[in-house]
């Protein structure tokens, strides 16, 4: 069975100002840091933060947790202009 190559085109490209319009941080003027074209989704920074854990290593003694930024539908922001 062949792999089908994904040809998806979005207007929104990694730099853009977009504004979220649902979900928690509807609202939100940010810019996108990453799209994810196979996810259909897009990061947005500062929007949908997570915390993750992390483990102790040589260079973080403490371990503890980080703030991570996760991925949200294409669907769920949309572009400003300016």
């Amino acid at each position: 069975m062949a792999k089908i190559a994904s040809n998806k085109k979005f207007k929104i490209k990694k730099g853009d100002q977009v504004m979220v319009i649902a979900g928690d941080d509807k609202g939100t003027v940010a810019e996108v840091l990453q799209v994810l074209t196979k996810k259909d989704a897009v990061i947005v920074s500062g929007c949908k933060i997570a915390k993750k854990a992390i483990k102790p290593s040589e260079e973080n003694k403490e371990g503890g947790f980080a703030n991570k930024e996760m991925p949200i539908h294409i669907s769920n922001v949309k572009k400003v202009e300016g």
